[in-house]
C-alpha cells in the first residue's frame, strides 16, 4: 500500500548514518510529465501532494529543460552529461521489432522535402554513464524502470549498473497490470509477475523500496525511471473515479491521467517514507524531473505551447526539483535555465567524483542548489527529423531570454523572448534580424563542434 509523504514529518527524521561521506542519490525520471503537471507548478486539477511537500523541502528550477522533446535522447544525455547530437540519438530508439534492420545514412521521407538522418539503435557502450562513473568511488548503482537506450547488449547492467529492474528495449509498456505482458510473455527483465492487477507504478515503487533497505549501509545510486505517465493511459479504477467526480482545470481534465499523476506521485512517497524509516534523509540527494513535456493528447501544458516532440516550450521545459535535507535551501526558487545535460557534472560534484576526460556538455549546477548566483550559458537542441504532419526538423539556441528556432523546411526562424512571451505568441525574427543572425552563428558553431548530422535535400 503506498503511503503518503504529506503523513510524514521528514523534519524529525532521525540523524543519518555514522561515519557516512559519500551522500546518496536518487534520479527520479516520471516519463511524460509536463511542466503544469504538478500541484507545485500551479496544476490544480492533478493531485499531487508528496510532490508538492518534495518542493517545499528543496529547490525548484522553473527553466529546467529536458535536451530533447522526446525521450531516448534526454536520457541518453541523463546518463553521459552529453547532447544528444553528439551522441547520435536525436530521436526516440525504436525497440527490437521496430528496428530498421537495412538501415542507410539517411531516411528518406518519400512524402517530405528533405532526407533526414537515421538515429542511433543504442547508447554505445564506449559511452560512459553516471553508474560508471560512480562505481569506482564506491557505490552501489541500480537502474528501475524505463531504459529505452538499445537492446540487450545495451541493456542498463551493460553500461555499469549493478542491478537493472525492468529496464529494457521498450519505450512503453504493453499492460500497466500485472502480468506486464503481450503475447510473446513477459517484457521486462528481472520483474516477475507476482500479483495478478497490481499495478507497474506502485510495483515500481516497492523495487525501489526494497533496493533502498538492502543498500543502506553503503553509498548508493538508484536511476528510477517511472513508465508513467506515458500512453497507454490505464490506471486504477477507484482512482479513475474520483476524477470523474471532479472538475476539470481548463486543458486538464483526462481522468486517467490524472490518476496515472497521482499513483506516481505516491510513489514519491513511497520513496521519501523508505528513506526516513532508514535514516537515510540528511545523506541523500534527490532529483526530480521529467524526460520530456507532456503528451497533448493527455494533457494541456499551458501556459507553455505545444507538447512533445516540439520545439515550444511544452516539449522541452520541465518541473524538477532538487531535494537534500539539511543542505539545500527549502523552498527555494531558482530561474537559471539548466538541461539535462547537467545533471551527470553536477552528481559528480556533489559526491566529490571525478567527472570523465571525455568532452562533457552540461556543466555543474550544484551552487545554484544552495542559493548562488551562477552565470547562464545558451542551451541547445538538434532535432533533425520528422514526425507527424506538424513537427519538421529543427535546432534551437536558449540564451538569455531569447530563444531561436531553426527549421529546416518552411520558415526558417522564429526568435521569441521567453521573459515577456513565455506562450511563445510572437515571432520576433522579422523586427529583430541582427539578433537572429547572432544565435544563428552561435548555433551553428554548436552544431558543428558536436558533429549534428543535419537534414539534406532531395536530389
Amino acid at each position: 500500500m503506498m503511503v503518503g509523504l504529506s503523513a510524514i514529518n521528514v523534519c524529525n527524521a532521525k540523524p543519518v548514518r555514522e561515519n557516512t561521506i559519500k551522500p546518496n542519490v536518487i534520479l527520479f525520471l516520471v516519463d511524460d510529465l509536463g511542466w503544469s503537471d504538478v500541484g507545485f507548478m500551479g496544476s490544480k486539477y492533478y493531485e499531487t501532494p508528496n510532490i508538492n511537500l518534495l518542493s517545499k523541502q528543496g529547490v525548484i528550477f522553473t527553466n529546467a529543460y529536458a535536451a530533447c522533446a522526446v525521450c531516448s535522447p534526454t536520457r541518453a544525455s541523463i546518463q553521459t552529461g552529453r547532447y544528444p547530437a553528439r551522441l547520435g540519438i536525436t530521436d526516440w530508439i525504436r525497440s527490437r521489432n521496430l528496428l530498421n534492420s537495412a538501415k542507410t545514412p539517411y531516411e528518406e521521407n518519400e512524402s517530405r522535402l528533405l532526407k533526414t538522418p537515421s538515429n542511433s539503435n543504442q547508447l554505445e557502450l564506449n559511452e560512459l554513464t553516471i553508474a560508471e562513473v560512480l562505481k569506482p568511488a564506491g557505490y552501489y548503482t541500480c537502474h528501475i524502470g524505463k531504459w529505452h537506450l538499445g537492446t540487450d547488449d545495451y541493456y542498463p547492467e551493460k553500461q555499469g549498473y549493478d542491478l537493472n529492474i525492468a529496464g529494457s528495449d521498450v519505450g512503453q509498456p504493453t499492460n500497466y497490470f500485472d502480468p506486464y505482458s503481450d503475447k510473446k510473455g513477459v517484457i521486462f527483465p528481472n520483474l516477475k509477475p507476482r500479483l495478478e492487477g497490481e499495478y507497474l507504478t506502485d510495483r515500481l515503487a516497492d523495487e525501489l523500496k526494497t533496493v533502498i533497505e538492502q543498500h543502506k549501509n553503503r553509498p548508493f545510486f538508484i536511476n528510477m525511471c517511472t513508465y508513467a505517465v506515458h500512453i497507454p493511459l490505464m490506471a486504477k479504477k477507484e482512482m479513475i473515479q474520483k476524477y470523474l467526480l471532479k472538475n476539470p482545470v481548463e486543458g486538464q481534465k483526462n481522468p486517467v491521467y490524472a490518476a496515472m499523476v497521482e499513483s506516481m506521485d505516491q510513489s514519491v512517497g513511497t520513496m521519501m517514507k523508505t528513506l526516513q524509516d532508514n535514516n537515510l534523509v540528511e545523506n541523500t540527494i534527490v532529483i526530480f524531473l521529467s524526460d520530456n513535456g507532456g503528451l497533448m493528447a493527455s494533457t494541456d501544458n499551458s501556459p507553455l505551447r505545444l507538447g512533445k516532440g516540439f520545439p515550444y516550450e511544452g516539449g522541452i521545459r520541465i518541473p524538477m526539483i532538487v531535494c537534500w535535507k539539511g543542505k539545500v535551501q527549502p523552498g527555494s526558487v531558482s530561474e537559471l535555465p539548466v538541461s539535462t545535460v547537467d545533471i551527470l557534472p553536477t552528481i559528480c560534484a556533489l559526491t566529490k567524483t571525478v567527472l570523465p576526460k571525455e568532452v562533457i556538455d552540461g556543466r555543474d549546477i550544484s551552487p545554484a542548489f544552495f542559493g548562488k548566483k551562477i552565470k547562464a550559458v545558451p542551451l541547445y537542441w538538434h532535432f533533425p527529423h520528422y514526425r507527424g504532419p506538424e513537427i519538421v526538423p529543427y535546432s534551437i539556441i536558449r540564451d538569455g531570454e531569447w530563444k531561436l528556432i531553426k527549421k529546416y523546411e518552411g520558415e526558417t526562424f522564429e526568435l521569441y523572448d521567453l521573459n515577456k512571451d513565455i506562450s511563445e505568441r510572437t515571432n520576433l525574427a522579422k523586427e529583430n534580424p541582427e539578433k537572429v543572425k547572432k544565435l544563428n552563428a552561435k548555433l551553428e558553431i554548436w552544431l558543428k563542434n558536436t558533429n549534428a548530422k543535419i537534414p539534406v535535400e532531395k536530389r
